[in-house]
C-alpha cells in the first residue's frame, strides 16, 4: 500500500509541476527526482527500469531528431514563408484565413509533429492575423486544437504515436493508411464547428495592411522534409528504426547550416530540448511504477477487449478520459501495453482518444499548456470558459466519428 501511494504521489507531483512549472523550471527538474524516489523506494525493480529505458530510448532519439529538423526548417525561413502564403491566400478575408490555418497546421503537425505547430506556427498565425487586422481567436485556437487533432496521421506526428508505433506492430505506411480517414474526419469536424463557433469573429471586417511580398520559399528544406518522410516509410519496410531516417534529415540540414554559419553546434543541441527528453524518460519510469502497482489492474478491468465498433469506441473514450485526468503522455504509456494484445486496431483507438481527447481541457496535453503560454506572451488572454465550450462541441463528435472511421478503415484495409 505504501509503495502504491508513493507511486501515485510521485506521478501527481510530476504532472502538477509540468502544468504550473514552479520557478519556471523545466519539467525534468521534478520528473527526474520523482523517478529516483520510486526507484529507491523499490516501487519499480531495476530490471524494469532498464526495460523501460530500452523501450523509450529509440522514441526519445526519434523525438530529438524531429525537434532539430523542425527548428532548422524554421531557421531556413519555412514558417515565415508559410505565414506569407496564409496572408496571400486569405486576401483579407478571415474565413479564408481560417481555412489556410487549418490546412497548414494539419500538414505541419502531421509532417513535423505537433511541437512545430505550437512553438513555430502559432507565432506566425498571430503575426498574420495582426497584419490582416483580423481577430486572432479563431486562428490561434485552431493551431491549439489541430496540434492535437491533426497529429493522428503519422507515427512522427506526436510523441504518443511514437510510443504506440512499435506496440501496434504496423509498418509506417500501414499506420498512415489506417489513420488517414480518421485524420480527415477529425479535421473536418473541427473545421465545421470552428466556422459556427467563431462566426462573429470571422464576420468582423479585417482592416489591416496588404500582404507583404512573399519571401523566398526554402526549397532545400522542403525537399529535405519530403525525403525524410519517404525515408520513414522505406526504413520501416526494411526493418530499420525510423529514428535513423529522422537523424539523417536533421543531419543534412544541420551540416548545410553549419557550413553556411547559419547555426552553431550549441544551437542545434539546444533545439533537441534535452531537458524535455529527460522528462519523457523519467515520466515513463514513474508511470511504469504506478501501472505495476495497481493502475494497470484497474485499467484492465475497464478497458474493452477486441476491435468491434463498441470496443473501439469504449477504448477511445477511456483513453480520452484518462488523458484529461493525468495528461495524454502518461495515459498512452499506461494504456498501450494493455491494448496491444487486442491488436493494432485497439492501439490506434487509444491514440484517437489520447490525441483528440486533450482538446477538452488545458491539462490534457503538454502541447496545449505550451500553446497557452505562447498566447500569453502575445498578450492574448485565453478564456477558460470559451476553451471548454469549444472543446465540448468538438471533442465528443470528433472522437466518435474518427473512431467510426478507424473501424471502417480496419475493414476496408485488412492486414
Amino acid at each position: 500500500m505504501l509503495v502504491e501511494s508513493l507511486s501515485v504521489a510521485a506521478l501527481g507531483v510530476v504532472l502538477v509541476c509540468a502544468v504550473i512549472r514552479p520557478f519556471r523550471w523545466p519539467e525534468a527538474a521534478f520528473a527526474v527526482p520523482a523517478a529516483g524516489v520510486v526507484i529507491l523506494a523499490g516501487a519499480i525493480p531495476l530490471d524494469d527500469v532498464r526495460d523501460e529505458a530500452e523501450r523509450l530510448g529509440p522514441v526519445i532519439g526519434f523525438l530529438a531528431a524531429v525537434l532539430v529538423l523542425a527548428k532548422l526548417c524554421a531557421d531556413e525561413g519555412l514558417f515565415r514563408a508559410c505565414g506569407s502564403w496564409m496572408a496571400r491566400r486569405a486576401a483579407g478575408r478571415p474565413r479564408r484565413l481560417l481555412g489556410a490555418v487549418f490546412g497548414l497546421a494539419s500538414v505541419i503537425t502531421a509532417a513535423l509533429s505537433l511541437d512545430a505547430t505550437v512553438v513555430l506556427l502559432t507565432p506566425v498565425v498571430f503575426a498574420t492575423a495582426a497584419r490582416m487586422g483580423a481577430r486572432p481567436a479563431p486562428h490561434v485556437y485552431a493551431s491549439a486544437h489541430l496540434s492535437n487533432t491533426a497529429s493522428l496521421l503519422l507515427p512522427v506526428s506526436n510523441l504518443t504515436n511514437l510510443l504506440a508505433f512499435t506496440a501496434a506492430g504496423l509498418s509506417f505506411t500501414r499506420f498512415a493508411l489506417l489513420m488517414t480517414l480518421p485524420w480527415l474526419v477529425a479535421i473536418a469536424v473541427e473545421y465545421v464547428v470552428f466556422r459556427r463557433f467563431f462566426a462573429a469573429d470571422l464576420d468582423a471586417p479585417a482592416e489591416g495592411s496588404e500582404a507583404a511580398e512573399a519571401p523566398r520559399m526554402p526549397l532545400f528544406a522542403l525537399v529535405t522534409v519530403a525525403a525524410t518522410l519517404a525515408g520513414f516509410a522505406v526504413a520501416s519496410t526494411l526493418g530499420i528504426d525510423p529514428a535513423w531516417a529522422a537523424a539523417a534529415g536533421a543531419g543534412v540540414l544541420a551540416v548545410r547550416d553549419l557550413l553556411r554559419r547559419r547555426t552553431t553546434p550549441v544551437a542545434i543541441l539546444r533545439s533537441a530540448q534535452l531537458p524535455f527528453l529527460a522528462f519523457v524518460l523519467a515520466l515513463g519510469i514513474v508511470v511504469r511504477a504506478v501501472v505495476d502497482n495497481g493502475l494497470g489492474d484497474a485499467l484492465g478491468r475497464v478497458l474493452p477487449d477486441g476491435t468491434s465498433l463498441p470496443a473501439l469506441l469504449g477504448t477511445a473514450a477511456v483513453a480520452a478520459l484518462l488523458a484529461n485526468l493525468i495528461n495524454n503522455l502518461p495515459a498512452v504509456l499506461a494504456l498501450v501495453p494493455l491494448a496491444a494484445p487486442a491488436g493494432p486496431g485497439a492501439v490506434l483507438a487509444v491514440l484517437i482518444g489520447v490525441n483528440i481527447g486533450p482538446n477538452l481541457t488545458y491539462a490534457g496535453s503538454l502541447a496545449t499548456l505550451l500553446w497557452r503560454r505562447i498566447a500569453h506572451q502575445h498578450e492574448h488572454e485565453v478564456d477558460l470558459g470559451r476553451f471548454t465550450r469549444l472543446g465540448l462541441l468538438t471533442t465528443p463528435a470528433a472522437l466518435v466519428l474518427s473512431t467510426l472511421a478507424l473501424w471502417v478503415s480496419l475493414r476496408l484495409l485488412p492486414g
